[in-house]
C-alpha cells in the first residue's frame, strides 16, 4: 500500500481541479499570507462586503461539499464511485444565539434522516458547542453559580444531545459527537457516556471523540472500556489528534492549571497509536472511527486489521480524512478495500468561512502537510502530462 500513488489519489480530480488545488496550496504554504487573508476576510465580513466571488472558486471548492445537504449529493455520489463514503458536517458557526442553536439542531436532525436513506453516508456528526450558548457552557464548566435561565439552558443542552442520539438510534445511523476545548470537555464527556450507555446496547450508535494530544485521554479510554464492560454496552470511539493546541496552552498558562497537551509531537503520536492498539486489542468491545492525516497511524491501523485477521470492510472500523485533504491516504485505502469516509462540510459561503480559515491555518501548522499536498499535486500533473506526451 503506497500513499504516494498519485494516479489513485487524484483519480476523481480533473485538470481544472488539480490546477485550483496547486494554486491554493501554493498560497497557503505561507503562514503570513494565511494570517493576512484571515484578517481581510474577517474585516470584509464585518462590513458586509461580498466575499463569495473570491472564496467559492478557491477555498470553498477545495474543502466544502456545498451550501446545503442536497447540494452535497453530487459529491457524495462521486466519492461513492471510488468506494469512499461521506460524513455530512454542518459547519456554520453556532452557539451564539438561540436562533443559531435551533438551526444547528434542526440541520443535524435533517442530516441524520438524509444519512438513513443513503448508504454512502454511514455517520452523522455534530459539534456540541453548536447546541448551547458557549458563555453558559463555560460558566457551568467552571463550577460558577448559574441563574435559573442558565440552569435550564444546560438541561436543554443535554436534552438536545440526547434527542439527536435518539434520532440516530431510531434511524440506525451512527452519530459522532465532536470534542471541544479542555475547559468544557468534562460536561460533554459525562453526557456522551450517558448517551452511549443508553443507545449502544447492541452496537455503537453514539461515538465519543477523544483528542489524543491530551495527556489524559489514553487512561480515559481505558476507563471508558471498563465502565462499558460493567454496564454492558459497546463503546464508540472517534480518535483525532486535536484541534486547539495553541489555545489550550495559552489558557492553561493564563488560568494557572497544568498544560493538558502532550509536550511533544512524538508524545501525541504515541498517544494516538497506543489508543489504536488498545481498541484493536479489544475490538469486540468497541467500534472505531480513526480520523487522521498521519501516514504512520493509517499504516498502523491497516496493519492491525491484517494481523488480527479482520475483514478489511468490517463495519466496526473506519478510516477518515477531511474533504480536500490527504486524498492520497483516503483513495489508496479505499482502493485496497478498507472502509473510508471523508468529512464533508457544508454551509453557505459566509457562514462556513470560519471553518475554511481554520482549515487553511491547520494546513500551515501541521508539520509538512501543505508541502506534502503540493508535491503530490505537482507529481500528478507531471504524471498526466507525461502519459499524454
Amino acid at each position: 500500500m503506497n500513499f504516494d500513488n498519485t494516479k489513485i489519489a487524484f483519480s476523481m480530480k480533473s485538470k481544472g481541479d488539480l490546477r485550483n488545488a496547486k494554486l491554493l496550496f501554493s498560497v497557503i504554504q505561507s503562514p503570513a499570507t494565511v494570517k493576512l487573508f484571515k484578517y481581510l476576510t474577517n474585516f470584509a465580513l464585518k462590513i458586509h462586503f461580498p466575499v463569495a466571488w473570491a472564496v467559492k472558486p478557491t477555498l470553498y471548492r477545495q474543502f466544502v461539499g456545498g451550501e446545503t445537504i442536497e447540494e452535497c449529493g453530487k459529491t457524495v455520489q462521486m466519492l461513492k464511485n471510488y468506494n469512499v463514503k461521506s460524513v455530512l458536517d454542518f459547519s456554520a458557526e453556532g452557539g451564539s444565539s438561540q436562533k443559531s442553536i435551533e438551526r444547528a439542531y434542526n440541520e443535524t436532525l435533517k442530516s441524520i434522516k438524509y444519512a438513513a436513506n443513503n448508504n454512502a453516508i454511514p455517520y452523522a456528526v455534530f459539534k456540541p458547542t453548536a447546541m448551547v450558548r458557549y458563555a453558559t457552557l463555560e460558566k457551568a464548566a467552571r463550577g460558577m453559580e448559574l441563574s435559573l435561565e442558565e440552569t435550564q439552558e444546560i438541561e436543554k443542552f443535554r436534552e438536545r444531545i440526547f434527542s439527536l442520539c435518539r434520532a440516530a438510534w431510531h434511524e440506525g445511523v451512527r452519530i459522532l459527537i465532536d470534542a471541544e476545548h479542555y475547559l468544557t470537555q468534562d460536561i460533554i464527556d459525562n453526557i456522551t457516556e450517558e448517551a452511549m450507555e443508553t443507545f449502544n446496547k447492541e452496537r455503537a450508535i453514539v461515538f465519543h471523540t477523544l483528542q489524543m494530544y491530551r495527556k489524559d485521554r489514553l487512561e480515559y479510554l481505558k476507563k471508558l472500556h471498563e465502565i462499558a464492560n460493567e454496564k454492558g454496552y459497546i463503546t464508540g470511539i472517534k480518535f483525532v489528534r486535536g484541534a486547539y493546541m495553541e489555545e489550550e496552552r495559552e489558557l492553561a498558562l493564563k488560568e494557572g492549571y497544568p498544560d493538558p497537551i502532550c509536550a511533544t509531537k512524538e508524545a501525541t503520536d504515541n498517544s494516538y497509536d497506543n489508543g489504536l492498539r488498545y481498541v484493536m486489542e479489544n475490538i469486540n468491545s468497541f467500534e472505531l472511527f480513526s480520523g487522521t492525516h498521519n501516514y504512520n497511524s493509517n499504516y498502523l491501523l491497516a496493519q492491525l486489521i491484517e494481523e488480527k485477521g479482520i475483514k478489511r470492510d468490517d463495519q466496526r472500523i473506519y478510516f477518515s480524512q477531511l474533504y480536500g485533504m490527504s486524498d492520497n491516504i483516503s483513495f489508496v485505502l479505499a482502493s485496497q478495500g478498507y472502509n473510508v469516509c471523508k468529512y464533508l462540510p457544508y454551509a453557505p459561503v459566509r457562514e462556513v468561512l470560519p471553518y475554511l480559515l481554520r482549515r487553511a491555518e491547520e494546513n500551515t501548522s501541521m508539520a509538512g502537510q501543505t508541502g506534502r499536498e503540493l508535491k503530490l499535486i505537482k507529481d500528478e500533473i507531471a504524471r498526466r502530462a507525461k502519459a499524454h506526451s
